[in-house]
């Protein structure tokens, strides 16, 4: 029996997809076809996730500590981006995707701002998974904006001081009309959360890769499930309060 057909599916994954420069560079290639593979690799991913039943996928698209690159790098990637959703979100619309986007896209063109409301416009009443995409997007900035959210409502008076409670903080970060993520993937070595959904990942399993993001494919993604499958997640209770139950 293969591991796909085994594992227990996590209802919400995150991923930080790191990598395409060294890629590129480790084959002597400039890293913008480490880019374009990345892309590739992602077109992968959503199919996967997809095909296992993931319900809701997260990728971080460009942090808002990328906009320190070189500027030829960030145009380059800004272009990449408009191109990609371009040629991608009718895909995803015709297999039943629901494509969101989090983050500060005021920084952007024109041109970009309006694709990103195209594709979310042509997807919204699709029922299939959802695919967050984190784009201007820091953990930071989401606390900061989700606290100004709540910060106007309690002066125009539409809530209390007794009203603000995690429940309402959770509700106000973005992408908190969502199950919270179950299992976080990094690829490209590094053990770290770089800024991507703080409140979010508070119990999410994390699993790292050294693979870089190119070649990350369907194998790897079912091994980092079967990892996951293999997690007691307690949520502070004990062990025994959790039984068998792995993921109870």
């Amino acid at each position: 029996m293969s591991i796909a057909a085994t594992i227990t599916v996590p209802r919400h994954v995150a991923v930080i997809m790191d990598g395409n420069g060294r890629w590129a560079t480790a084959r002597g290639l400039p890293r913008t076809a480490g880019h374009q593979a990345g892309v590739d690799a992602t077109r992968r991913l959503v199919e996967a996730c997809a095909e296992r039943g993931v319900e809701v996928l997260t990728i971080f698209a460009f942090s808002s500590e990328n906009w320190r690159r070189p500027q030829q790098e960030v145009s380059m990637l800004m272009e990449l981006f408009l191109r990609t959703l371009q040629r991608e979100v009718t895909r995803l619309h015709k297999n039943g995707i629901c494509v969101r986007f989090i983050g500060d896209r005021t920084r952007f063109d024109t041109a970009l701002q309006q694709r990103i409301s195209w594709a979310e416009e042509l997807t919204a009443r699709n029922s299939g998974m959802v695919l967050l995409i984190a784009v201007n997007y820091g953990g930071r900035w989401d606390l900061t904006q989700a606290t100004r959210s709540i910060a106007e409502a309690l002066a125009a008076g539409r809530i209390t001081p007794d009203s603000i409670d995690e429940q309402l903080l959770a509700r106000s970060v973005c992408g908190g009309d969502l199950p919270e993520p179950d299992l976080f993937i990094r690829t490209g070595g590094e053990r770290r959360l770089s800024n991507y959904l703080l409140w979010q990942l508070a119990y999410t399993e994390l699993y790292f890769t050294d693979l870089l993001w190119p070649d990350f494919d369907a194998a790897a993604l079912d091994e980092a499930f079967a990892c996951f499958r293999a997690k007691q997640r307690r949520f502070g209770r004990t062990g025994e309060q959790v039984g068998d139950g792995k993921h109870a």
